[in-house]
């Protein structure tokens, strides 16, 4: 829980993400829909012109206690992607699987999918 808290307050004040992702790198689906998106270790790489997010019921399902663990919740807000039309009412459930690597929970896989009334990102992948 405190690794994803810890993740939209580093997004809202930096506007970007942080580097959090597995040295394997991840699988993503992405609230915008599209193909399926992998991503490298070092992390989605694009920057925000303004984002405003908060997080909601946090729930974790440990897999393998101390190794691996998924964790669900909501993800709100606003944002304008550099680059993408403006979301002013981003609204999405998350899953998120985590592994632990050199003492770091790291993402391995994610999906974002909207909360009906609300929109996804307006970011895309076509690979």
């Amino acid at each position: 829980i405190n690794q994803i808290l810890k993740s939209n307050e580093y997004l809202n004040k930096n506007k970007r993400p942080m580097a959090e992702y597995s040295e394997k790198g991840a699988l993503e689906f992405w609230s915008s829909g599209g193909l399926m998106h992998e991503v490298g270790s070092a992390g989605r790489l694009g920057s925000y012109e303004n984002v405003n997010m908060s997080i909601k019921h946090i729930e974790v399902l440990v897999l393998v206690p101390g190794k691996a663990a998924v964790a669900m919740y909501y993800s709100e807000g606003s944002m304008k992607p550099k680059g993408s039309p403006a979301v002013s009412h981003y609204m999405t459930r998350v899953t998120q699987a985590y592994v632990k690597e050199n003492n770091s929970w790291k993402i391995r896989a994610s999906h974002w999918s909207p909360v009906m009334g609300g929109s996804g990102t307006s970011q895309a992948s076509t690979k």
